[in-house]
C-alpha cells in the first residue's frame, strides 16, 4: 500500500491530464501558455462558484450563471480540439480555437458589460428589461452564443446532442407551419423570440441544467479531484482487493466491491469501470475469467457509480431541482434501489464463479483490517456528506466541507502531505476539478435549447398526449394502459440514451415521458426515478454501451459480447424502475410509505432479484446448474414477484418452488 500511495503522489507531481467520462471525448494534454491559462481560468471559477455557496451574488443566481458561463465556454475551445485534422494542433490550441475562445469570453459577457453597444448593452438590468423584446444587437449576440454553445457540446460529446438541438430549434421556427389539426402544431415562434427564450430567460441556456452545473457538479468533481489527490480512491479499491481471499468468487466479488466504493465518489459509469478494470483485470484473468465476462461484470459495476449515494450522477442533482425537494430526498430514494442493483450484480457473479468453474486466486498485500486501520479515515469525509445532509445543511456547503476534510485528511500521510504542502499541486489540483466538469457544462448548456423549446412550444404536453393515446389505442383498462405506456417510455429512453449523454437524455425524457406518466397518476418521485434509471442505463445497452465499451478495451475482450454480459449483470436495474410505475405498493422501494410495506416490499424484491440471476445465470443457488425448464419458471416467478400483488405473489412463489424442485431432480438424475 505504501509503494501505491508513493507512485500516485509521483503521479501527482506530473502536470495534470484531464480526465474524460462517459460525457465526454478525450481533451487536449496542454502545455505552455494555453496550459496556463485554462489552469488559471479553471481556477478561477472553482473559486467562483466557492464564493456563490457562501457569499451569493447580489444581482441573483442567473448574474452568476452568466459570469460561469464566461468562465467556462471559452476554455472549452482551448481545452478540446476541434475533431477536424486540418484544423487541429498536436495537443495546443490553433488560431480558430484562439479566436473563438476570444469570441465566446466576449458574448457571454455581454449581458453584463455596463457600456452601450450600438442600441444594446447598457449592463445587467438594461439586458433583462429588454426580455420578450430584445435588440438586434441582443439577438445577433444571442445567435452567437448559440453556436458557440452547440460547437462546445460537439467537441466534447459529438454530433449527436447538437444535432438534436438543432431538430428542437426547427420545430420551434417551423412548427407553426404544420396542419393546425395537427396536435403538434403550434402558433409558431420567430427567430427573434427563439433567441429571447434561449438568452434571455431562465429556460434557456441559464436554465435549471445549466443551474445544476454550477452550483452542485462543479463542487463535486472538485471534491473528487481533492479525494483523489488525497488517495481516498486508491485506498477504496486497495480495501476492495484486501477483502475477498482465497474463494472461487473473490475475484468478482473484488470488481464489484471496488466499483460501488469508487463510485461512491465518482458519478461516472465509464470512468469506474476503465478505473476498477485497471486493478482488478489481473485478478479476474487468473481467476479464468473469460475477457467479455470480466468486461460486461466490470462494465455493471461501473454503472452503479451513477446510481449509488451519496453522489450518484448529474441527472440526480436536476431531478432535485426538477421535483423542488432536498438533494438528501433524492439520496433516499436511491438507496433500496442500489441496494437491489449491486444485489444481482454480486449474485450473477457467484453464479458465474461456480458455472465458470474459476478458480480462487491469492492476492498479496496488507490485509482488509490493516487498511482499514491505517487508511480508514478516508471514509470521513463521505459519511461527513451523509450526516450534514442529515441535519440540514445544504448539499453545496455539505459538498464544500467534506472537500475542506478530505484536504486536511491528506496530511495524515507522509506521501500526500509532501504534495499537499505544494501550492502548485494544490492550484493544479483545483483546477482539475473544474476541468473534469467542463463537458458537463457544454451538455447542460446545450439541454437549455431544449428545455427552452419544448417550454415555448407545448411540446412536452403534446408528445405525452400521444404516448397515452397509443397505449390507450390498446385497451381503456387503466392497468393495461399505464403497462403499455411505461413499455413504450422505457424503449424510447433506452433509445434515447444510445444517442445523447445521460444528463441530456433525462432533461429530453422528463420533458417528453414525465408528463406521460403524472397525467396517468403516477407519483412525481416515481416518475422522475423511472426516467432517471432508464437515462443512465444507456451506458450498458448494446449497440452504444460505453462502460461497456471502456471495460472492453481493457480486458482486450470483444465489444458486442461484452456489452451483453453487462446487460445480463444489470438486468435487476432494467425491472426495478418499471416497479416504481406500474404497482402501487411499488413506490415503497424509493422509500416512500410506512416501515412495514417498505420492509415488505424490499424482501419480495430481493428474492425477485434474485430468481432473476438465477434465470439469466443458469444456476439455482445451493442446488446446482438448471435446466431450461427450470430457468423459464424462475424468470417467470422473478418477473411476477416484482409486480407486487398479491395474487402476483402467489405465483410467483409457486414458481420459483418447481423451478428449485425441478433443478434438484435434474441433480438427482445426474448424479
Amino acid at each position: 500500500m505504501s509503494d501505491t500511495l508513493g507512485a500516485r503522489v509521483d503521479e501527482q507531481k506530473r502536470p495534470p491530464v484531464v480526465e474524460f467520462d462517459d460525457e465526454e471525448r478525450p481533451a487536449r494534454v496542454l502545455s505552455g501558455w494555453a496550459e496556463r491559462l485554462v489552469a488559471v481560468a479553471t481556477f478561477a471559477v472553482a473559486i467562483l462558484a466557492l464564493w456563490q455557496v457562501f457569499r451569493p451574488l447580489a444581482q441573483g443566481s442567473q448574474y452568476y450563471l452568466v459570469i460561469f458561463l464566461a468562465g467556462t465556454l471559452p476554455t472549452i475551445f482551448l481545452a478540446y480540439g476541434s475533431g477536424l485534422r486540418f484544423l487541429d494542433r498536436r495537443n495546443r490550441p490553433g488560431m480558430v480555437d484562439w479566436l473563438l475562445a476570444a469570441v465566446a469570453l466576449a458574448v457571454c459577457l455581454y449581458p453584463v458589460a455596463p457600456m452601450t453597444i450600438g442600441s444594446g448593452g447598457g449592463g445587467y438590468d438594461a439586458f433583462l428589461d429588454r426580455q420578450g423584446l430584445l435588440d438586434p444587437v441582443d439577438v445577433a449576440v444571442g445567435t452567437v452564443v448559440l453556436a458557440l454553445v452547440l460547437e462546445a457540446c460537439r467537441r466534447t460529446t459529438g454530433w449527436v446532442l447538437p444535432a438534436v438541438c438543432l431538430v428542437f430549434l426547427a420545430y420551434g421556427y417551423y412548427g407553426g407551419l404544420l396542419p393546425q389539426e395537427w396536435s403538434l402544431a403550434h402558433a409558431g415562434l420567430d427567430f427573434g423570440q427563439i433567441i429571447d427564450a434561449l438568452f434571455n430567460s431562465g429556460s434557456g441556456f441559464y436554465g435549471t441544467p445549466l443551474d445544476v452545473a454550477a452550483t452542485y457538479i462543479v463542487l463535486f468533481t472538485l471534491y473528487g479531484a481533492v479525494l483523489e489527490f488525497s488517495g481516498a480512491a486508491q485506498f477504496f479499491v486497495d480495501l476492495s482487493v484486501a477483502a475477498f481471499r482465497r474463494s472461487r468468487s473473490a475475484a468478482g466479488r473484488t470488481a464489484v466491491a471496488s466499483g460501488f466504493l469508487l463510485g461512491t465518489v465518482s458519478g461516472s459509469g465509464t470512468a469506474t469501470a476503465v478505473s476498477v478494470g485497471a486493478v482488478t483485470w489481473p485478478i479476474l484473468r487468473r481467476a479464468g475469467y473469460p475477457p467479455e465476462q470480466a468486461g460486461g461484470m466490470l462494465a455493471a459495476a461501473g454503472v452503479g457509480a451513477i446510481l449509488s449515494p451519496p453522489t450518484l450522477g448529474v441527472a440526480a442533482f436536476i431531478v432535485a431541482e426538477y421535483l423542488e425537494v432536498s438533494y438528501v430526498t433524492v439520496l433516499g430514494w436511491a438507496l433500496i434501489p442500489t441496494l437491489l442493483y449491486y444485489l444481482g450484480i454480486l449474485l450473477a457473479v457467484e453464479i458465474d464463479a461456480r458455472r465458470l468453474g474459476t478458480e480462487p486466486v491469492e492476492i498479496g498485500g496488507a490485509s482488509a483490517g490493516r487498511l482499514l486501520l491505517r487508511f480508514g479515515y478516508h471514509f470521513l469525509s463521505l459519511i461527513a456528506i451523509v450526516v450534514l445532509l442529515l441535519i440540514g445543511v445544504s448539499a453545496t456547503r455539505a459538498v464544500v466541507y467534506a472537500t475542506a476534510l478530505a484536504f486536511v485528511l491528506a496530511f495524515f500521510d507522509a506521501r500526500t502531505r509532501a504534495a499537499a504542502r505544494s501550492p502548485r499541486l494544490v492550484f493544479a489540483m483545483i483546477g482539475s476539478g473544474v476541468r473534469s466538469a467542463l463537458p458537463v457544462v457544454a451538455v447542460c448548456a446545450a439541454a437549455g435549447v431544449i428545455t427552452a423549446m419544448t417550454t415555448k412550444t407545448g411540446l412536452g404536453a403534446q408528445l405525452a398526449a400521444l404516448l397515452v393515446r397509443a397505449a390507450k389505442a390498446l385497451s381503456d383498462n387503466h392497468t393495461v394502459v399505464l403497462a403499455c405506456t411505461v413499455a413504450l417510455a422505457a424503449v424510447a429512453l433506452a433509445l434515447l440514451g444510445l444517442a445523447v449523454p445521460v444528463t441530456a437524455s433525462f432533461i429530453i425524457g422528463w420533458a417528453i415521458i414525465g408528463p406521460a406518466l403524472l397525467a396517468l397518476d403516477v407519483p412525481a418521485p416515481a416518475a422522475a426515478m423511472f426516467v432517471f434509471y432508464y437515462s443512465v442505463l444507456s451506458e450498458v445497452t448494446p449497440p452504444t454501451a460505453l462502460a461497456a465499451v471502456g471495460a472492453a478495451a481493457i480486458t482486450g475482450g470483444r465489444t458486442v459480447p461484452t456489452m451483453w454480459q453487462a446487460l445480463k449483470y444489470a438486468l435487476p436495474a432494467f425491472l426495478v424502475p418499471i416497479v416504481f410505475v406500474l404497482t402501487g405498493p411499488g413506490e415503497y422501494l424509493l422509500g416512500r410509505g410506512p416501515v412495514l410495506g417498505i420492509l415488505w416490499t424490499t424482501v419480495v424484491a430481493c428474492v425477485g432479484v434474485a430468481a432473476l440471476a438465477a434465470a439469466t445465470g443458469g444456476w439455482i443457488p445451493g442446488i446446482g446448474p438448471a435446466p431450461l425448464a427450470a430457468r423459464v419458471l424462475a424468470a417467470v416467478g422473478g418477473l411476477t414477484l416484482l409486480y407486487l400483488a398479491p395474487a402476483a405473489l402467489i405465483v410467483g412463489a409457486c414458481a420459483l418452488v418447481t423451478a428449485a424442485g425441478i433443478t434438484l431432480l435434474s441433480q438427482r438424475r445426474t448424479t
